[in-house]
């Protein structure tokens, strides 16, 4: 890191979508789900959850006609895909590549998260090393879009949540970590990230190093997307 632009005091990571391409599994449970009381869902449906906390997504699919209580939704859901993700780690090559780089650079990292404990230990157990704090859905009051859980993340690692940066690749996400203050990158995966004064997009982190992080963390904005809505 040059003195011009110090590290960050901590890199914030989502997780679905974010680290791991683990969208597919949400989105094949929904469908799965909802099949079982013909209710109807589209793949643009499970799209449109991207983000959302578990008990948000687990209405909706109720409104739809799923003849469950929320809870049991939610229950249904992540038992489906971290049976998944416990067979197989879906990693985004380029998320895991440079998590591996922050890591390496003494740069501490959290992983937050709108998916529960239950499915976050599952990527925790393949990463042992890599999050010195983690905060999920069942820990928070507030899920995305409120900064709440960027906000505790920071907290227990010690840190100026300002001088953190936050990755992550849903508008809900997106919003949570740039009301919580911290310096934010949007990363592109499967749902438009609208352009932001504040917020740094990306088409993918494999060009990010924890030398370009200090940048961003030192008021740096990368835009890479463009026109893209």
């Amino acid at each position: 890191m040059t003195e011009q632009h110090p590290r960050p005091a901590a890199v914030l990571w989502d997780m679905d979508g974010t680290l791991i391409d683990s969208e597919p599994y949400w989105i094949a449970a929904e469908m799965e789900l909802a099949r079982q009381f013909d209710a109807p869902w589209t793949h643009e449906d499970g799209l449109s959850l991207v983000g959302n906390p578990l008990t948000v997504s687990g209405q909706i699919l109720k409104d739809r006609g799923v003849d469950l209580e929320v809870e049991q939704i939610v229950e249904h859901l992540l038992a489906r895909v971290t049976e998944s993700v416990r067979n197989h780690v879906p990693w985004q090559p380029d998320a895991r590549a440079l998590l591996e780089r922050v890591v390496a650079a003494g740069i501490p990292c959290a992983l937050v998260t709108m998916s529960y404990t239950r499915l976050a230990n599952a990527l925790v157990a393949q990463a042992p090393d890599a999050f010195a704090v983690v905060v999920t859905g069942d820990r928070v009051q507030r899920g995305k879009p409120d900064p709440e859980a960027f906000l505790t993340a920071a907290r227990e690692l010690g840190v100026d949540i300002e001088r953190c940066v936050a990755i992550e690749d849903s508008p809900a996400g997106v919003a949570s970590a740039l009301a919580s203050g911290a310096r934010t990158i949007g990363v592109r995966r499967l749902t438009p990230i609208p352009a932001r004064p504040e917020l740094s997009r990306v088409a993918s982190l494999a060009r990010l190093t924890p030398d370009v992080l200090g940048e961003v963390a030192g008021g740096r904005r990368i835009d890479e997307l463009g026109d893209e809505e």
